[in-house]
C-alpha cells in the first residue's frame, strides 16, 4: 500500500501534468478561450485532488481486502479508471453549467468530453507511475503495511515505522 506522502506527491504531479495538456486542448476543442478553460481545469483539478486522494485510498482498501494486495491487473485498472471518472462527472457538471452559464445537457456534454480525455490519461499515467515508482509486493508475516501506514500499532511504533520508508 502506499504511503500518504507519496498519495500527495502521485495526485499532485498527475494534476499539474492534466492541467498542462487540458487547458489548450480544451480551448481549441470547444473554441473557448483558454482564462474559461483555465477557470474549468482548475476548478476541475481541485475537486480531482480531493476526489483522487480520496478515492484511491478507499479503492485501495477495498482491493487489499479482496484481493490481498494492491496491485492492479489490467481489468482492475480499466475498472477504477472508469469508477473514478463517473463520481467526478457527478461533482463537476454543476460547476460548468454556473460557471459557463450553459445548459445541464450542454455541461454534461462537455464533462463527457473531459472526462473521456481523462480516463485515458488517468490510465496512462497511474500505469506510468505504478511502474517508476513500484508498489513493493509485502513479505510474509511482515508488518511493513502497518508500520508504514500506522495501523493496529502504538504511537511506539507509529513514530518508528514513520522513519522507515518503502521505496
Amino acid at each position: 500500500m502506499r504511503t500518504t506522502r507519496d498519495r500527495i506527491s502521485h495526485t499532485i504531479s498527475f494534476e499539474i501534468i492534466a492541467l498542462l495538456t487540458v487547458t489548450p486542448l480544451g480551448a481549441w476543442a470547444f473554441d473557448m478561450p483558454m482564462k474559461d478553460i483555465g477557470v474549468l481545469a482548475i476548478a476541475g483539478a481541485t475537486i480531482a485532488m480531493a476526489w483522487n486522494y480520496v478515492y484511491n485510498l478507499m479503492f485501495d482498501h477495498a482491493l487489499l481486502r479482496i484481493a490481498g494486495d494492491t496491485r492492479k491487473t489490467l481489468a482492475t485498472r480499466i475498472v477504477h479508471a472508469i469508477l473514478f471518472e463517473i463520481g467526478l462527472l457527478v461533482a463537476f457538471i454543476p460547476f460548468i453549467a454556473w460557471y459557463l452559464a450553459i445548459s445541464w445537457v450542454q455541461a454534461f456534454v462537455m464533462d463527457v468530453v473531459f472526462a473521456a480525455f481523462f480516463l485515458v490519461y488517468a490510465f496512462v499515467f497511474n500505469w506510468a507511475y505504478d511502474l517508476i515508482f513500484p508498489i513493493p509486493k509485502p513479505s510474509r508475516g511482515s508488518d511493513s503495511d502497518a508500520r508504514d501506514h500506522g495501523v493496529g500499532l502504538g504511537s511506539e511504533d507509529r513514530a518508528r515505522g514513520s522513519a522507515t520508508r518503502r521505496i
